[in-house]
Protein backbone atom coordinates (compact mmCIF):
# COMPACT_ATOMS: atom_id res chain seq x y z
CA UNK A 1 0.00 0.00 0.00
CA UNK A 2 0.94 3.83 -0.61
CA UNK A 3 2.36 5.87 1.85
CA UNK A 4 -0.32 8.88 2.72
CA UNK A 5 0.38 11.77 4.47
CA UNK A 6 -1.77 13.80 6.33
CA UNK A 7 -1.13 17.66 7.72
CA UNK A 8 -2.33 17.51 11.38
CA UNK A 9 -3.02 21.13 13.07
CA UNK A 10 -1.32 19.58 16.69
CA UNK A 11 0.01 22.58 18.16
CA UNK A 12 3.94 21.92 18.56
CA UNK A 13 6.86 23.78 19.75
CA UNK A 14 9.20 23.08 16.68
CA UNK A 15 7.35 23.61 12.98
CA UNK A 16 5.66 20.80 11.24
CA UNK A 17 7.66 18.68 8.93
CA UNK A 18 6.34 16.89 6.29
CA UNK A 19 8.15 14.39 4.21
CA UNK A 20 8.72 11.02 3.42
CA UNK A 21 10.93 10.86 6.57
CA UNK A 22 9.47 9.86 10.16
CA UNK A 23 6.01 10.25 8.93
CA UNK A 24 4.13 6.69 8.48
CA UNK A 25 0.37 8.29 7.62
CA UNK A 26 1.35 10.82 5.13
CA UNK A 27 -2.06 11.57 3.42
CA UNK A 28 -3.88 15.24 2.60
CA UNK A 29 -7.72 15.05 2.61
CA UNK A 30 -9.16 15.59 -0.58
CA UNK A 31 -11.78 18.30 1.07
CA UNK A 32 -8.96 20.23 2.39
CA UNK A 33 -8.72 23.57 1.11
CA UNK A 34 -5.91 25.71 -0.03
CA UNK A 35 -4.68 28.17 2.49
CA UNK A 36 -5.15 30.72 -0.18
CA UNK A 37 -8.10 32.61 0.25
CA UNK A 38 -9.43 30.32 3.16
CA UNK A 39 -8.56 33.48 5.97
CA UNK A 40 -9.69 36.06 3.85
CA UNK A 41 -12.29 36.81 6.23
CA UNK A 42 -14.65 39.72 5.89
CA UNK A 43 -12.69 42.64 4.37
CA UNK A 44 -13.35 45.61 2.09
CA UNK A 45 -13.14 45.02 -1.41
CA UNK A 46 -11.79 46.94 -4.21
CA UNK A 47 -8.97 49.71 -4.41
CA UNK A 48 -5.09 49.60 -4.77
CA UNK A 49 -2.62 48.34 -2.12
CA UNK A 50 1.27 49.86 -2.89
CA UNK A 51 3.97 48.11 -0.97
CA UNK A 52 7.61 49.40 -0.99
CA UNK A 53 9.94 46.36 -2.31
CA UNK A 54 13.87 46.79 -1.40
CA UNK A 55 14.74 45.81 -4.58
CA UNK A 56 13.97 45.36 -8.42
CA UNK A 57 13.09 41.77 -9.74
CA UNK A 58 15.52 39.92 -11.61
CA UNK A 59 12.64 38.60 -13.61
CA UNK A 60 9.14 37.24 -13.54
CA UNK A 61 10.02 33.33 -14.50
CA UNK A 62 10.28 32.18 -10.68
CA UNK A 63 12.08 28.91 -12.21
CA UNK A 64 15.39 31.21 -13.16
CA UNK A 65 14.94 33.57 -9.90
CA UNK A 66 17.06 33.39 -7.08
CA UNK A 67 16.00 36.75 -5.34
CA UNK A 68 13.60 37.18 -2.92
CA UNK A 69 12.24 39.94 -5.05
CA UNK A 70 11.02 38.50 -7.63
CA UNK A 71 9.95 35.32 -5.41
CA UNK A 72 7.54 37.61 -3.86
CA UNK A 73 5.61 38.87 -7.12
CA UNK A 74 5.75 35.48 -8.43
CA UNK A 75 3.66 34.39 -4.93
CA UNK A 76 0.71 36.43 -6.13
CA UNK A 77 0.59 35.34 -9.83
CA UNK A 78 1.83 31.54 -9.53
CA UNK A 79 0.75 28.90 -7.04
CA UNK A 80 2.67 25.08 -6.97
CA UNK A 81 1.02 21.90 -6.24
CA UNK A 82 2.53 22.16 -2.73
CA UNK A 83 1.99 25.15 -0.71
CA UNK A 84 2.48 26.25 3.09
CA UNK A 85 0.25 26.87 5.70
CA UNK A 86 0.10 30.58 6.48
CA UNK A 87 2.27 31.82 9.00
CA UNK A 88 4.15 28.85 9.67
CA UNK A 89 6.57 26.55 7.29
CA UNK A 90 4.02 23.60 7.39
CA UNK A 91 3.32 21.87 4.17
CA UNK A 92 -0.60 22.25 2.70
CA UNK A 93 -2.35 21.35 -0.43
CA UNK A 94 -2.41 24.50 -3.01
CA UNK A 95 -3.08 23.00 -6.53
CA UNK A 96 -3.14 19.32 -5.54
CA UNK A 97 -6.10 18.64 -3.21
CA UNK A 98 -3.91 15.50 -1.81
CA UNK A 99 -0.99 13.33 -2.63
CA UNK A 100 0.46 9.61 -1.76
CA UNK A 101 4.20 7.86 -1.98
CA UNK A 102 5.29 4.38 -2.53
CA UNK A 103 6.77 2.81 0.09
CA UNK A 104 10.15 3.49 -0.92
CA UNK A 105 9.04 6.86 -1.36
CA UNK A 106 10.29 7.10 -4.99
CA UNK A 107 6.56 7.49 -6.17
CA UNK A 108 4.71 10.42 -5.99
CA UNK A 109 1.10 10.40 -7.25
CA UNK A 110 -0.53 14.05 -7.31
CA UNK A 111 -4.63 14.40 -7.12
CA UNK A 112 -5.31 17.55 -8.75
CA UNK A 113 -7.90 20.10 -8.63
CA UNK A 114 -10.41 20.59 -10.94
CA UNK A 115 -11.68 23.33 -12.64
CA UNK A 116 -8.10 25.91 -12.42
CA UNK A 117 -7.36 27.98 -14.72
CA UNK A 118 -4.44 29.32 -15.97
CA UNK A 119 -4.47 33.66 -16.25
CA UNK A 120 -4.33 32.96 -20.13
CA UNK A 121 -7.69 31.15 -19.87
CA UNK A 122 -6.04 27.56 -20.58
CA UNK A 123 -6.45 24.59 -18.37
CA UNK A 124 -4.61 23.50 -15.33
CA UNK A 125 -4.26 19.73 -15.45
CA UNK A 126 -1.92 16.67 -15.03
CA UNK A 127 -0.85 17.63 -18.81
CA UNK A 128 0.27 20.65 -17.58
CA UNK A 129 2.22 19.80 -14.30
CA UNK A 130 4.59 17.18 -16.36
CA UNK A 131 4.94 19.78 -18.84
CA UNK A 132 6.86 21.74 -15.74
CA UNK A 133 8.54 18.85 -14.81
CA UNK A 134 9.49 18.17 -18.18
CA UNK A 135 10.45 21.47 -19.09
CA UNK A 136 12.81 21.99 -15.57
CA UNK A 137 14.59 18.97 -16.21
CA UNK A 138 15.46 19.29 -20.05
CA UNK A 139 16.96 22.72 -19.65
CA UNK A 140 19.83 23.10 -22.36
CA UNK A 141 22.91 25.77 -22.75
CA UNK A 142 22.89 28.59 -20.37
CA UNK A 143 19.26 27.57 -18.69
CA UNK A 144 21.85 24.79 -16.94
CA UNK A 145 24.10 27.42 -15.25
CA UNK A 146 23.66 27.24 -11.66
CA UNK A 147 23.16 31.30 -11.56
CA UNK A 148 20.01 30.71 -13.67
CA UNK A 149 18.64 27.07 -12.41
CA UNK A 150 19.89 27.37 -8.92
CA UNK A 151 16.91 26.25 -7.10
CA UNK A 152 16.40 23.12 -10.14
CA UNK A 153 20.68 22.22 -9.36
CA UNK A 154 20.26 22.99 -5.34
CA UNK A 155 17.38 20.09 -5.02
CA UNK A 156 17.31 17.87 -8.35
CA UNK A 157 20.57 17.98 -9.22
CA UNK A 158 21.21 17.24 -13.16
CA UNK A 159 19.26 17.39 -16.47
CA UNK A 160 18.15 15.51 -18.81
CA UNK A 161 21.42 15.10 -20.35
CA UNK A 162 22.81 12.70 -17.67
CA UNK A 163 25.66 14.82 -16.99
CA UNK A 164 25.15 14.68 -13.29
CA UNK A 165 22.84 12.93 -11.44
CA UNK A 166 19.20 14.07 -10.85
CA UNK A 167 16.74 13.10 -8.18
CA UNK A 168 13.75 13.82 -10.85
CA UNK A 169 13.23 10.22 -13.07
CA UNK A 170 9.82 11.37 -14.68
CA UNK A 171 6.43 12.74 -14.26
CA UNK A 172 3.31 10.78 -15.66
CA UNK A 173 -0.12 12.43 -16.41
CA UNK A 174 -2.33 9.24 -15.36
CA UNK A 175 -5.18 10.81 -15.99
CA UNK A 176 -5.85 14.67 -15.86
CA UNK A 177 -6.76 15.14 -12.37
CA UNK A 178 -3.58 12.39 -11.48
CA UNK A 179 -0.10 13.23 -12.16
CA UNK A 180 2.53 10.73 -11.13
CA UNK A 181 6.06 12.14 -10.30
CA UNK A 182 9.07 9.30 -10.13
CA UNK A 183 12.22 10.40 -8.02
CA UNK A 184 15.71 8.43 -8.47
CA UNK A 185 16.31 8.24 -4.84
CA UNK A 186 14.75 8.80 -1.25
CA UNK A 187 14.83 12.54 -0.06
CA UNK A 188 12.95 14.30 3.46
CA UNK A 189 12.56 17.39 0.76
CA UNK A 190 9.90 16.03 -1.09
CA UNK A 191 6.95 16.64 -1.42
CA UNK A 192 7.50 20.35 0.14
CA UNK A 193 10.57 21.05 -2.14
CA UNK A 194 7.45 21.78 -4.51
CA UNK A 195 5.63 24.63 -2.54
CA UNK A 196 8.71 26.32 -3.65
CA UNK A 197 8.45 29.77 -5.99
CA UNK A 198 10.62 28.38 -8.97
CA UNK A 199 8.67 25.01 -9.06
CA UNK A 200 5.09 27.08 -9.36
CA UNK A 201 2.94 25.65 -11.88
CA UNK A 202 3.30 27.72 -15.09
CA UNK A 203 0.89 27.90 -18.65
CA UNK A 204 2.70 25.96 -20.85
CA UNK A 205 1.13 27.35 -23.48
CA UNK A 206 2.24 30.61 -22.53
CA UNK A 207 5.58 29.45 -22.00
CA UNK A 208 5.81 27.72 -25.74
CA UNK A 209 4.34 31.40 -27.03
CA UNK A 210 6.94 33.47 -25.68
CA UNK A 211 10.07 31.47 -25.23
CA UNK A 212 10.62 30.77 -21.61
CA UNK A 213 13.14 28.43 -22.78
CA UNK A 214 15.12 30.84 -24.47
CA UNK A 215 18.27 32.33 -21.95
CA UNK A 216 21.38 32.99 -23.25
CA UNK A 217 24.97 34.27 -21.80
CA UNK A 218 26.11 37.39 -22.43
CA UNK A 219 29.34 38.52 -20.46
CA UNK A 220 29.00 37.79 -16.95
CA UNK A 221 24.97 37.90 -16.95
CA UNK A 222 22.30 36.45 -18.87
CA UNK A 223 19.56 37.90 -21.80
CA UNK A 224 16.22 36.01 -20.63
CA UNK A 225 12.96 35.98 -22.97
CA UNK A 226 9.73 37.85 -23.62
CA UNK A 227 7.93 35.03 -20.78
CA UNK A 228 9.90 35.88 -18.28
CA UNK A 229 10.20 39.62 -18.70
CA UNK A 230 6.88 40.63 -19.51
CA UNK A 231 4.27 37.31 -20.00
CA UNK A 232 4.58 35.62 -16.39
CA UNK A 233 1.24 33.04 -16.68
CA UNK A 234 0.25 31.52 -13.77
CA UNK A 235 -3.08 30.60 -11.81
CA UNK A 236 -2.69 32.34 -8.14
CA UNK A 237 -5.11 35.23 -7.24
CA UNK A 238 -3.22 38.26 -9.20
CA UNK A 239 -2.09 38.37 -12.73
CA UNK A 240 1.04 40.55 -14.13
CA UNK A 241 0.33 43.77 -15.57
CA UNK A 242 2.94 45.71 -16.09
CA UNK A 243 6.54 46.71 -15.10
CA UNK A 244 7.37 50.14 -15.68
CA UNK A 245 11.01 50.49 -15.46
CA UNK A 246 10.71 54.41 -15.31
CA UNK A 247 8.97 54.67 -12.43
CA UNK A 248 10.30 51.34 -10.90
CA UNK A 249 7.18 49.61 -10.02
CA UNK A 250 5.43 46.71 -11.29
CA UNK A 251 1.82 46.40 -11.25
CA UNK A 252 -0.74 43.06 -10.63
CA UNK A 253 -4.50 43.17 -11.21
CA UNK A 254 -6.94 40.61 -9.77
CA UNK A 255 -7.34 37.38 -11.00
CA UNK A 256 -11.65 37.01 -11.55
CA UNK A 257 -11.29 33.31 -12.97
CA UNK A 258 -9.35 32.29 -9.70
CA UNK A 259 -10.35 29.16 -8.49
CA UNK A 260 -10.82 29.96 -4.98
CA UNK A 261 -12.13 33.20 -2.62
CA UNK A 262 -10.85 36.35 -5.37
CA UNK A 263 -8.49 38.60 -4.15
CA UNK A 264 -9.98 41.72 -2.35
CA UNK A 265 -7.90 44.07 -4.12
CA UNK A 266 -8.49 45.26 -7.60
CA UNK A 267 -4.86 46.13 -7.94
CA UNK A 268 -1.79 45.35 -6.00
CA UNK A 269 1.55 47.54 -6.88
CA UNK A 270 4.98 46.64 -6.23
CA UNK A 271 7.09 50.07 -5.89
CA UNK A 272 10.82 49.66 -5.69
CA UNK A 273 12.46 51.62 -2.70
CA UNK A 274 15.73 50.10 -2.47
CA UNK A 275 16.99 52.71 0.84
CA UNK A 276 15.54 52.01 3.37
CA UNK A 277 14.76 55.66 4.91
CA UNK A 278 13.43 56.63 1.81
CA UNK A 279 10.40 53.67 2.57
CA UNK A 280 9.93 54.59 5.80
CA UNK A 281 9.21 58.19 4.54
CA UNK A 282 7.23 57.24 1.71
CA UNK A 283 5.33 55.04 4.03
CA UNK A 284 4.68 58.19 6.22
CA UNK A 285 3.65 60.64 2.91
CA UNK A 286 1.17 57.87 2.18
CA UNK A 287 2.86 57.52 -0.97
CA UNK A 288 2.80 53.43 -0.01
CA UNK A 289 0.68 51.63 2.20
CA UNK A 290 3.30 49.24 3.48
CA UNK A 291 7.14 47.64 3.04
CA UNK A 292 9.15 45.13 3.95
CA UNK A 293 12.24 45.26 6.61
CA UNK A 294 11.98 48.54 8.49
CA UNK A 295 15.53 49.18 10.17
CA UNK A 296 15.26 47.34 13.52
CA UNK A 297 15.99 50.82 14.82
CA UNK A 298 12.82 52.34 13.65
CA UNK A 299 10.44 49.49 14.80
CA UNK A 300 9.76 51.53 18.09
CA UNK A 301 8.91 55.05 16.36
CA UNK A 302 6.61 53.10 13.76
CA UNK A 303 4.42 52.02 16.52
CA UNK A 304 4.05 55.27 18.25
CA UNK A 305 3.56 56.72 14.46
CA UNK A 306 0.18 54.30 14.24
CA UNK A 307 1.40 52.05 12.22
CA UNK A 308 1.04 47.81 12.53
CA UNK A 309 4.57 46.70 12.72
CA UNK A 310 4.08 42.94 11.93
CA UNK A 311 7.41 41.16 13.29
CA UNK A 312 7.79 37.19 11.37
CA UNK A 313 9.35 34.17 13.04
CA UNK A 314 13.19 33.95 12.74
CA UNK A 315 13.54 31.13 10.29
CA UNK A 316 16.94 32.20 8.69
CA UNK A 317 20.83 32.48 8.68
CA UNK A 318 23.74 35.31 8.02
CA UNK A 319 26.08 34.01 7.13
CA UNK A 320 29.91 35.15 6.18
CA UNK A 321 30.91 32.79 3.33
CA UNK A 322 34.83 31.98 2.41
CA UNK A 323 35.53 31.05 -1.37
CA UNK A 324 38.68 28.65 -1.55
CA UNK A 325 38.74 28.40 -5.12
CA UNK A 326 41.60 31.33 -5.48
CA UNK A 327 43.11 32.10 -2.06
CA UNK A 328 45.00 29.58 -1.15
CA UNK A 329 45.41 30.40 2.58
CA UNK A 330 41.27 30.14 3.00
CA UNK A 331 41.85 26.84 2.40
CA UNK A 332 43.78 26.50 6.10
CA UNK A 333 41.32 25.59 8.79
CA UNK A 334 43.07 28.14 10.75
CA UNK A 335 42.64 30.95 8.39
CA UNK A 336 39.14 30.37 8.59
CA UNK A 337 39.10 30.35 12.38
CA UNK A 338 41.07 33.00 12.86
CA UNK A 339 38.44 34.98 11.14
CA UNK A 340 35.66 33.66 13.13
CA UNK A 341 37.54 34.39 16.12
CA UNK A 342 38.22 38.01 14.93
CA UNK A 343 34.30 39.16 14.35
CA UNK A 344 32.29 40.31 17.93
CA UNK A 345 29.18 38.42 16.45
CA UNK A 346 27.74 39.56 20.04
CA UNK A 347 28.40 42.97 18.95
CA UNK A 348 26.98 42.64 15.83
CA UNK A 349 23.68 41.18 16.92
CA UNK A 350 23.33 43.43 19.88
CA UNK A 351 24.15 46.92 17.12
CA UNK A 352 23.11 46.08 13.88
CA UNK A 353 20.04 43.13 14.47
CA UNK A 354 16.37 43.34 15.29
CA UNK A 355 15.54 43.17 19.00
CA UNK A 356 14.70 38.75 19.26
CA UNK A 357 17.79 38.31 16.95
CA UNK A 358 20.42 36.14 18.60
CA UNK A 359 23.74 34.87 17.56
CA UNK A 360 24.09 31.86 15.21
CA UNK A 361 26.38 28.60 16.31
CA UNK A 362 25.47 26.57 13.53
CA UNK A 363 24.19 27.14 9.91
CA UNK A 364 20.32 26.11 11.14
CA UNK A 365 17.51 27.79 13.65
CA UNK A 366 17.31 25.98 16.95
CA UNK A 367 13.56 25.36 15.15
CA UNK A 368 14.94 22.88 12.69
CA UNK A 369 15.16 18.81 13.91
CA UNK A 370 18.96 17.85 13.71
CA UNK A 371 19.96 21.73 15.30
CA UNK A 372 22.89 20.56 17.92
CA UNK A 373 23.08 21.97 21.39
CA UNK A 374 26.55 20.95 22.07
CA UNK A 375 28.19 22.66 18.97
CA UNK A 376 31.42 24.01 20.60
CA UNK A 377 30.75 27.81 20.28
CA UNK A 378 33.68 30.32 18.45
CA UNK A 379 34.49 32.83 20.99
CA UNK A 380 35.53 36.54 20.24
CA UNK A 381 39.33 36.83 20.82
CA UNK A 382 41.49 39.23 18.58
CA UNK A 383 44.45 37.84 20.37
CA UNK A 384 43.56 33.88 18.97
CA UNK A 385 42.62 35.18 15.58
CA UNK A 386 46.29 36.65 15.44
CA UNK A 387 47.54 33.84 16.95
CA UNK A 388 45.86 31.60 14.68
CA UNK A 389 46.89 33.25 11.60
CA UNK A 390 50.74 33.04 12.89
CA UNK A 391 50.93 29.44 13.18
CA UNK A 392 49.24 29.20 9.74
CA UNK A 393 51.97 31.49 8.25
CA UNK A 394 48.51 34.15 7.72
CA UNK A 395 49.71 36.74 9.77
CA UNK A 396 49.52 38.99 6.43
CA UNK A 397 46.10 38.02 4.98
CA UNK A 398 44.83 39.87 2.25
CA UNK A 399 41.17 39.14 1.27
CA UNK A 400 38.38 40.12 -1.12
CA UNK A 401 35.47 41.31 0.59
CA UNK A 402 31.94 41.63 -1.36
CA UNK A 403 29.39 43.35 0.59
CA UNK A 404 26.06 43.57 -1.65
CA UNK A 405 24.07 46.98 -2.50
CA UNK A 406 20.45 47.82 -3.43
CA UNK A 407 19.45 45.58 -1.06
CA UNK A 408 17.93 44.67 2.30
CA UNK A 409 17.77 40.93 3.33
CA UNK A 410 15.25 39.33 6.12
CA UNK A 411 18.36 37.88 7.67
CA UNK A 412 20.63 41.03 6.78
CA UNK A 413 18.19 44.72 7.46
CA UNK A 414 21.32 47.22 6.52
CA UNK A 415 24.07 45.22 4.34
CA UNK A 416 26.50 48.31 4.48
CA UNK A 417 26.57 48.54 7.84
CA UNK A 418 26.92 45.03 8.64
CA UNK A 419 30.12 45.16 6.28
CA UNK A 420 31.78 48.14 8.42
CA UNK A 421 30.89 46.50 11.69
CA UNK A 422 32.51 42.58 10.50
CA UNK A 423 35.75 44.71 8.25
CA UNK A 424 36.86 47.35 11.37
CA UNK A 425 36.84 43.41 13.54
CA UNK A 426 38.70 41.68 10.38
CA UNK A 427 41.47 44.97 10.13
CA UNK A 428 41.90 44.86 14.28
CA UNK A 429 43.24 41.26 13.75
CA UNK A 430 45.70 42.47 10.88
CA UNK A 431 43.91 41.12 8.24
CA UNK A 432 43.96 43.31 4.71
CA UNK A 433 40.34 43.99 2.73
CA UNK A 434 40.16 44.64 -0.64
CA UNK A 435 36.50 45.73 -0.78
CA UNK A 436 33.66 45.46 -3.57
CA UNK A 437 30.52 46.23 -3.72
CA UNK A 438 27.91 45.65 -5.83
CA UNK A 439 24.13 45.80 -6.71
CA UNK A 440 22.53 42.62 -5.16
CA UNK A 441 20.82 41.60 -8.93
CA UNK A 442 23.87 43.93 -10.37
CA UNK A 443 26.57 41.89 -10.43
CA UNK A 444 26.92 40.71 -7.11
CA UNK A 445 25.21 37.63 -6.98
CA UNK A 446 26.71 36.46 -10.12
CA UNK A 447 30.22 37.60 -8.60
CA UNK A 448 29.86 35.43 -5.73
CA UNK A 449 28.40 32.53 -7.15
CA UNK A 450 31.83 32.55 -9.82
CA UNK A 451 33.57 32.38 -7.03
CA UNK A 452 34.92 35.73 -6.87
CA UNK A 453 35.05 36.95 -3.87
CA UNK A 454 37.08 35.40 -0.76
CA UNK A 455 34.77 36.44 2.09
CA UNK A 456 31.21 37.94 1.12
CA UNK A 457 28.24 38.31 3.17
CA UNK A 458 25.05 36.29 2.42
CA UNK A 459 22.53 34.47 3.98
CA UNK A 460 19.19 32.19 3.81
CA UNK A 461 15.66 32.26 4.96
CA UNK A 462 14.19 29.13 5.44
CA UNK A 463 11.99 27.80 2.43
CA UNK A 464 10.73 24.95 4.12
CA UNK A 465 11.37 23.02 7.83
CA UNK A 466 14.34 20.61 6.80
CA UNK A 467 17.98 20.62 7.75
CA UNK A 468 18.71 19.51 4.17
CA UNK A 469 16.82 22.67 3.19
CA UNK A 470 19.99 24.94 4.74
CA UNK A 471 23.10 23.22 5.10
CA UNK A 472 22.35 20.71 2.07
CA UNK A 473 21.74 23.82 -0.31
CA UNK A 474 24.95 25.34 1.34
CA UNK A 475 27.35 22.61 1.29
CA UNK A 476 25.59 19.58 -0.88
CA UNK A 477 27.84 20.73 -4.13
CA UNK A 478 31.22 21.32 -3.42
CA UNK A 479 31.42 23.02 -6.54
CA UNK A 480 29.38 26.10 -5.68
CA UNK A 481 30.17 29.61 -3.96
CA UNK A 482 32.14 28.13 -1.46
CA UNK A 483 34.54 25.60 -3.66
CA UNK A 484 34.63 23.35 -0.96
CA UNK A 485 35.95 21.42 -3.57
CA UNK A 486 39.09 23.02 -2.62
CA UNK A 487 39.34 21.09 0.39
CA UNK A 488 39.90 17.44 0.99
CA UNK A 489 37.05 16.69 3.18
CA UNK A 490 34.78 18.99 0.39
CA UNK A 491 33.61 16.20 -1.54
CA UNK A 492 33.21 13.95 1.71
CA UNK A 493 30.88 16.45 3.06
CA UNK A 494 28.13 16.67 0.16
CA UNK A 495 28.12 12.61 -0.15
CA UNK A 496 27.37 12.85 3.89
CA UNK A 497 25.19 15.42 3.43
CA UNK A 498 23.53 13.30 0.32
CA UNK A 499 23.12 10.19 2.67
CA UNK A 500 21.81 12.38 5.68
CA UNK A 501 18.72 13.54 3.38
CA UNK A 502 18.04 10.02 2.06
CA UNK A 503 18.22 8.06 5.27
CA UNK A 504 14.20 7.52 6.02
CA UNK A 505 14.06 7.12 9.53
CA UNK A 506 13.69 10.52 10.69
CA UNK A 507 15.21 9.69 14.42
CA UNK A 508 18.00 8.24 12.40
CA UNK A 509 17.94 10.80 9.86
CA UNK A 510 18.42 13.45 13.15
CA UNK A 511 21.45 11.98 14.64
CA UNK A 512 23.31 11.90 11.01
CA UNK A 513 22.68 15.79 10.36
CA UNK A 514 23.45 16.69 14.58
CA UNK A 515 26.82 14.78 13.66
CA UNK A 516 27.22 16.50 10.81
CA UNK A 517 26.38 20.21 12.18
CA UNK A 518 29.17 19.55 14.97
CA UNK A 519 31.47 18.75 12.49
CA UNK A 520 30.85 21.37 10.06
CA UNK A 521 31.52 23.84 12.74
CA UNK A 522 34.49 22.20 14.46
CA UNK A 523 36.19 20.14 11.73
CA UNK A 524 35.38 22.24 8.18
CA UNK A 525 34.02 25.70 8.70
CA UNK A 526 33.48 26.14 5.30
CA UNK A 527 31.57 29.44 6.70
CA UNK A 528 30.85 31.55 9.57
CA UNK A 529 27.38 31.41 10.59
CA UNK A 530 26.90 35.11 12.37
CA UNK A 531 22.97 35.44 13.44
CA UNK A 532 19.16 34.35 13.26
CA UNK A 533 16.53 37.23 13.40
CA UNK A 534 13.29 37.82 12.94
CA UNK A 535 12.66 40.60 9.94
CA UNK A 536 9.77 42.43 10.15
CA UNK A 537 6.97 44.47 7.32
CA UNK A 538 5.30 47.20 8.50
CA UNK A 539 1.68 48.09 7.45
CA UNK A 540 -1.06 51.32 7.58
CA UNK A 541 -3.60 50.40 9.97
CA UNK A 542 -6.47 50.04 7.49
CA UNK A 543 -4.26 47.19 5.92
CA UNK A 544 -6.19 43.88 6.87
CA UNK A 545 -5.55 40.63 6.30
CA UNK A 546 -1.60 39.83 5.64
CA UNK A 547 -0.55 36.94 8.04
CA UNK A 548 3.66 37.21 8.52
CA UNK A 549 5.39 33.82 6.87
CA UNK A 550 8.54 32.74 8.31
CA UNK A 551 9.25 31.78 5.08
CA UNK A 552 8.64 35.66 3.95
CA UNK A 553 6.15 33.96 1.92
CA UNK A 554 3.39 36.38 2.44
CA UNK A 555 0.16 36.10 0.57
CA UNK A 556 -1.78 39.25 -0.67
CA UNK A 557 -4.91 37.48 -1.62
CA UNK A 558 -6.29 37.60 1.33
CA UNK A 559 -5.39 41.26 2.14
CA UNK A 560 -7.97 44.46 2.22
CA UNK A 561 -7.45 48.25 2.33
CA UNK A 562 -9.81 50.37 4.07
Amino acid sequence: MPKKFTALRTPMRRLAVIGVAGVTALSLASCAQSQRGNDAGQGKVGGTMTFGAEGAPKLFDPFYATDGATFRISRQIFEGLVGFEPGTAKAAPELAEKWSSSPDGKVWTFTLREGVKFHDNTDFNAEAVCANFNRWYNQKGAGQSDAVSQYWGDNFGGFSDGAKPSLFKSCTAKDPKTAVVELTATTSKFPDVLGLPSFSMQSPTAMKKFNADDVKAQGDSFVFNEYALKNPTGTGPFKFVNYDTANNSIELARFDGYRADKAKLDKLIFKIIPDETARKQALQTGDIDGYDYPAPADWAQLKRDGFNVAIRPAFNVMYLGFTQKNNAKLKDLKVRQAIAHAINREQLVKSQLPEGAVVATQFIPDTVDGYNPDVKKIEYSTAKAKQLLAEAGASDLTVNFYWPSEVTRPYMPNPKDIYGAIAADLQAAGIKINVTTKPWNGGYLTDVDQNKADLFLLGWTGDFNTVDNFVGTFFGNPENRFYTAGSPWGTKLGADLKKADAEPNKAARDQLYKGLNKQIMEEYLPAVPLSHSPPALVLKKDIKGLVPSPLTAEEFGPVSKG
